[in-house]
C-alpha cells in the first residue's frame, strides 16, 4: 500500500474511533449505563457497528478505549503544565476544569458515576484512572512533590472536589456561599484551588 494512502487509511481509522468513542459519551449521558449498546452507539455515530467490532474487538473494548481517551478528559491540561511542581498541578487542574465545565456530556458521565454506579461506568472509570495515572510523569516533568506529602491523596482529594463544584455550578450555580455561575467565579475558585496547591506543596 503506497505511503499516502496507508496514511489516510490510519487517519480515517483514528476519526472513526474517535467518533464511536464521543458518540458512546452521548449515549451515556443521555440514557444512562443501560442505555448503552453497539447499535446505539452505532446509530448515534452515524457509522456502521461492524466498526466497533473491527476497530475496538466489541462494546468492552470501545468502553476501555473511551475512558483511555485522555483527550476526551482533560483537554490540552498537558501544554498547560509548566513551572514547578505545585504551578504544574495548578496549571492541570485549570486547564481540566475548563474542558469539564464547557462539556455537559462529561458533566452527566460523572453523574450518573455517582447515582447510577454500574460495571460499565466501573470499566471505564477504571481506564480513565489507569491512563490519567500513566499521564502523570508527562505532566509533572522533572518535578516532584515533597518526600512527606502523599501527592496522589492529596491530588485525588482536589479532583474530587472539583468534580463536585463543576457538577454543583451547573445545577445549582454554587456551593456553600461560592457562586459558580460566570468566569469570574470560576477564576476565584480556582485561584483558590491553586493557592491550596502552593501551600500544600511548598518546598522551602
Amino acid at each position: 500500500m503506497p505511503a499516502k494512502k496507508a496514511a489516510k487509511t490510519t487517519r480515517d481509522r483514528e476519526a472513526t474511533e474517535q467518533k464511536f468513542i464521543e458518540a458512546a459519551a452521548r449515549v451515556i449521558a443521555r440514557d444512562g449505563a443501560a442505555g448503552l449498546g453497539v447499535n446505539a452507539i452505532a446509530a448515534e455515530a452515524g457509522a456502521d457497528k461492524k466498526l466497533i467490532y473491527r476497530y475496538f474487538g466489541g462494546l468492552d473494548g470501545l468502553l476501555e478505549a473511551m475512558g483511555a481517551n485522555t483527550a476526551l478528559w482533560i483537554g490540552d491540561a498537558l501544554a498547560a503544565s509548566k513551572g514547578d511542581y505545585a504551578q504544574r498541578m495548578a496549571a492541570v487542574f485549570a486547564a481540566y476544569a475548563a474542558n469539564l465545565r464547557r462539556d455537559p456530556v462529561l458533566q452527566k458521565l460523572l453523574a450518573w458515576e455517582l447515582s447510577e454506579p454500574s460495571d460499565t461506568l466501573r470499566r471505564i472509570d477504571a481506564a480513565r484512572s489507569k491512563a490519567m495515572y500513566a499521564m502523570v510523569p508527562k505532566l509533572r516533568g522533572d518535578e516532584t512533590p515533597p518526600a512527606d506529602i502523599d501527592a496522589p491523596a492529596v491530588n485525588a482529594i482536589l479532583l474530587a472536589g472539583l468534580h463536585y463544584l463543576t457538577l454543583r455550578g451547573a445545577t445549582m450555580g454554587g456551593f456553600s456561599g461560592l457562586p459558580l455561575k460566570t468566569e469570574a467565579d470560576w477564576k476565584r475558585a480556582m485561584a483558590a484551588f491553586e493557592g491550596l496547591l502552593a501551600r500544600t506543596y511548598e518546598t522551602d
